[in-house]
């Protein structure tokens, strides 16, 4: 697999981690050196006796770790699932030591560092309550993915392409300062350095004619495909606050770049005579910056007084390419384009945008007599946006052999925005054991987009399109707190909210007005959303709690096509029901248990008038898990976990279309041991099995999985 990588050099993981690991383990060392030394008597002290140690004195600890995990099955899926390592990892799981400096300053010191986990993190913090804080710090974890592609039941086809345990490592560098004194400005400055490396599945897959269907097309996308992420972001902020009397004060700075060279990886028709690689790289830099600042008056137990202002320039330069090539990152060959005579890509991409965004808001809090507050509020948006780029695009004749022309072509917008909205709260606890509010939310706005599209070399205007759009949104929430008892309570919320956006389409050109033209098709759409939960928390008993909650959400979206009557394109439903349950029957057992139970549709007419290709989508699936502890002595406590996970919405229609849809049943059972051998020291100790089914994929990503987990944890 050939892929482009980030040149920035860092040292291996092994020595990060070992490095850490060391780092942390010094200190432990070190301070419990310093503990035995100071609690070792003099020589000519006469022998002491030796007093229980109060647990409330032991501020530090520091906890190692070991494990591993056995698959049988897909790694990779295991990977995703689980986030996970297969195989053995441990390390300093959790590390803690803090130290009083001075009569009022403390210095706390946290980390972990786990090998072959892949998650490390450190902090410094040091804080002085009438002087100010430092606090620097390094993270870094990673998140799984599986890149196996899709499969096709008729013939059970798949492409295992490459290693599909595909991985991303996110991180994060900061240093941050504030200075507090009386009487003085607070002031905050910090720096941030953000990134993430590696590599993630794309749900956009190839193409292949493998999947044979008698009688029908048998082209499906199956394809595996893949991420390469390489970004980096580095934020620079100040923040400055300051009291005036009744009015406190703030101006803030924030100053961000974003540098990121980022590739989707495609594969088309794979084992086949018209194989190729694709690869489109997409590369931004971005320079962003804001100013902010805020005012808080109270002027009396009656009026509160808040005002915000916000503006942001962001300014970006992208470029990039889509070549195809024989592997992943290919050069431009026109060659070997001519060869597969059937696709267009673009090279030598050059462009930037430029964003002004002015943000204003104020509020007030009135409360004109005792339980009663209203806060109404105001808040305008003015946004300017100009984007232009240039490039190559590159086609190929229609038969095999022809020419691979190269067209020159330049494209603009101008994007403007002005955005009003109002909200206004109520709230009242005038009755006894009732909290009641309201709420209402609406915005106006309104905008114009210009975009063209020229071809350099011919002149001709692809595209040359003037657009104007208004959009407004309606929001209205009524909720109720409710307190009979002190071991009962009750929630209920009801939302009712509309949007609508309407569109004004000037094409200039003719191949604009022609029937193929979307999304310029669309001169309107509404969503409508209404959305009602329901929770309820009692405690029948004193060792007792149950907790039941119902949400319950209708949607639905109308469009209107150019020169039609508008249509409900599509309705959505969701039902979610859960409960938990806390029993404590005895001083030494405990019982934790939740289920989940979800019902979310979404019907459209299309299902009904392409019956078999198009499917209503369905996401119905429930999970469970019960816990239950006990303990065998002072000293020792067992545990043990049950989980459950269930998905039923696949449906094979590989006859007409690519099955889609979740179908997954998935168990897990656990169980631990905690021993504590002194006041100082405790040992877990916990085994997991873990038992996986896919569907979908027709068992190449089902699993097996035995869990090994220990850790001794010592306090100083």
């Amino acid at each position: 697999m050939q892929t482009a990588r980030s040149t920035t050099r860092r040292w291996p993981r092994s020595i990060r981690a070992a490095a850490w690991c060391a780092c942390l383990g010094l200190l432990t060392l070190s301070a419990f050196a310093q503990e035995q030394t100071n609690a070792a008597p003099a020589k000519t002290a006469a022998p002491k006796v030796e007093e229980p140690v109060d647990p409330g004195e032991l501020r530090n600890l520091i906890e190692w770790s070991f494990g591993g995990n056995f698959v049988d099955g897909d790694p990779a899926q295991f990977r995703r699932r689980m986030q996970m390592q297969r195989g053995a990892y441990g390390g300093i799981e959790q590390f803690h030591w803090e130290q009083d400096v001075g009569k009022r300053g403390l210095l706390k010191l946290d980390g972990h560092a786990l090998f072959d986990a892949h998650d490390y993190s450190f902090k410094f913090d040091l804080s002085e309550p009438d002087k100010g804080f430092l606090r620097f710090g390094y993270s870094e974890y990673r998140t799984w993915y599986d890149g196996s592609g899709g499969f096709f039941p008729r013939n059970a086809q798949s492409f295992p392409l490459y290693n599909d345990s595909l991985s991303l490592d996110r991180g994060e560098v900061f240093i941050e300062g504030g200075l507090r004194r009386p009487d003085w400005p607070e002031i905050t400055l910090s720096y941030r350095h953000i990134f993430r490396d590696g590599q993630k599945d794309s749900t956009i897959w190839g193409d292949t004619t493998l999947t044979t269907v008698p009688g029908a097309n048998s082209a499906r996308g199956i394809v595996p495909s893949f991420l390469d992420i390489n970004e980096r972001r580095e934020i620079f902020s100040a923040d400055i606050k300051q009291n005036f009397g009744k009015t406190d004060a703030g101006l803030g700075f924030r100053y961000e770049l974003t540098d990121s060279n980022n590739s989707r990886n495609l594969r088309r028709s794979p084992g086949q005579a018209a194989d190729r690689h694709l690869t489109q790289r997409d590369q931004m830099d971005a320079d962003m910056f804001n100013i902010h600042g805020f005012t808080e008056t109270r002027f009396n137990d009656e009026w509160l007084f808040t005002t915000g202002y916000s503006y942001t320039l962001l300014e970006s330069d992208v470029a990039g390419s889509r070549i195809y090539g024989d592997g992943y990152d290919p050069m431009y060959d026109p060659l070997f384009a001519r060869r597969q005579a059937r696709d267009e890509g673009f090279i030598n991409l050059t462009g930037g945008s430029r964003m002004d965004q002015y943000v204003v808001n104020f509020n007030v809090m009135w409360t004109p007599f005792d339980n009663f507050t209203v806060v109404p509020s105001v808040r305008i948006e003015r946004q300017f946006l100009n984007s232009a780029s240039h490039y190559f695009e590159s086609t190929v004749g229609t038969g095999a052999g022809l020419p691979t022309t190269l067209a020159e072509l330049t494209a603009r917008s101008e994007r403007g925005l002005l955005e009003i909205a109002e909200s206004l709260e109520l709230r009242y606890t005038g009755l006894t054991n009732w909290v009641l509010y309201a709420r209402g939310h609406w915005m106006q706005g309104e905008g114009d987009q210009t975009e063209t599209e020229n071809q350099v070399t011919t002149g001709v205007n692809d595209l040359l399109r003037d657009t104007d759009f208004d959009r407004s949104t309606q929001k209205y929430t009524l909720g109720a707190n409710w307190y009979p008892r002190r071991n009962l309570n009750f929630g209920l919320q009801y939302y009712h909210k509309l949007r609508t956006e309407d569109y004004l389409h000037r094409d200039d050109t003719t191949a604009n007005r022609s029937g193929n033209r979307y999304p310029a098709f669309l001169v309107a759409q509404d969503f409508t959303t209404d959305d009602m939960n329901l929770r309820v928390t009692w405690r029948p008993l004193g060792n007792l709690t149950l907790v039941s909650r119902y949400d319950f959400q209708l949607s639905t979206i109308e469009m209107q096509g150019d020169s039609l009557n508008k249509i409900e394109s599509a309705e959505m439903t969701s039902h979610i029901f859960s409960q938990s349950v806390s029993w404590t029957p005895l001083a030494r057992l405990y019982t934790q248990a939740s289920i989940n139970y979800v019902l979310d549709r979404t019907d459209s007419p299309a299902s009904s008038a392409l019956s078999g290709t198009v499917l209503d989508s369905r996401n119905n699936y429930w999970n469970m898990s019960v816990t239950v502890g006990y303990a065998l002595s002072k000293k020792t406590d067992v545990e043990a976990t049950y989980t459950y996970y269930r998905a039923d919405n696949y449906v094979d229609n590989s006859a007409l279309s690519q099955p889609y849809g979740a179908g997954a049943e998935e168990h897990g059972v656990s169980v631990g041991l905690v021993r504590r051998f002194s006041e100082r020291l405790r040992g877990k100790l916990r085994y997991g099995f873990f038992r996986s089914r896919d569907d979908t994929s027709g068992g190449i990503n089902n699993f097996d999985a035995h869990m090994i987990y220990s850790s001794m944890t010592y306090l100083f």
